[in-house]
């Protein structure tokens, strides 16, 4: 397995170990759980019935604004 070295101060190193002692970790896997990003589980995808087709779609997400014609044709403008 590779070693990562890196230099730090003798402040950093302080607080580096208090932290990974709180959470008790090991310093390594403390800053291991440090460099992974935090993600986040999936979440379930709304299904529902198109009105115009009947067939089942992906249902819209509250976050995020509805598609429009504008919408796609702004997305799509620089499309090759």
């Amino acid at each position: 397995m590779p070693t990562l070295t890196f230099k730090v101060s003798d402040e950093e190193a302080r607080q580096i170990r208090a932290l990974a002692r709180r959470q008790r970790l090991s310093v390594s896997e403390f800053l291991r759980r440090q460099a992974q990003p935090v993600r986040e589980a999936p979440r379930e995808i709304p299904r529902v019935v198109c009105a115009y087709t009947g067939a089942t779609i992906f249902g819209p997400t509250p976050e995020l604004p509805a598609l429009n014609t504008e919408s796609v044709r702004g997305m799509l403008a620089d499309f090759p």
